[in-house]
């Protein structure tokens, strides 16, 4: 006599509710056991260590852009990073500016080392959609200094700077 065996796989996993689940009432449902409660897990909220900053949102073009034109006005970041998103007289101008590196950090003169340029405030004007006029106030130690640029959309969405204003330099070169 010839028996055939039949394999069959194991059964998926199940777990029980007390409540009622997709499958009905009491009856068990697959995968693993879901959280029941909506509140977060308790534990202590630590703040960030100091001189950490925490990215709240996503920066704006023009504050994205104010950032990197501070990184190359300051002789942090080579002007070739700007390329493809400057047109060509931004990019002639930010080529004229960043050799002599305007934003760098100035001397503090009681032997410890300036503190880097970082951006203080950066504002803007729309006189289009398509437009934002931008202004970034610049702080290293006790200088402020101010950087003016304009934004433009192009057909492929991306914001390109179409014009760029240091103000006056009071170094002498």
């Amino acid at each position: 006599m010839i028996t055939t065996q039949v394999h069959t796989h194991p059964p998926a996993r199940t777990h029980t509710s007390g409540g009622t689940s997709a499958t009905g009432p009491g009856r068990p449902r697959p995968g693993p056991p879901g959280r029941r409660d909506t509140r977060r897990p308790a534990g202590p909220r630590t703040a960030p260590a100091p001189g950490v900053r925490r990215r709240a949102t996503r920066l704006q073009p023009h504050e994205w852009f104010a950032e990197q034109l501070l990184l190359t006005l300051s002789g942090r970041r080579p002007v070739h990073v700007l390329l493809g998103h400057t047109r060509s007289t931004a990019y002639d101008r930010l080529v004229e500016l960043a050799p002599r590196a305007p934003l760098r950090p100035t001397g503090t003169g009681a032997g410890r080392p300036a503190p880097a340029p970082t951006v203080r405030h950066c504002g803007l004007c729309r006189p289009r959609r398509d437009v934002i006029e931008a202004f970034a106030r610049i702080a290293s130690g006790d200088r402020l200094r101010a950087l003016a640029f304009r934004l433009e959309l192009g057909a492929d969405i991306r914001w390109r700077c179409t014009a760029l204003d240091i103000g006056p330099s009071t170094t002498i070169w």
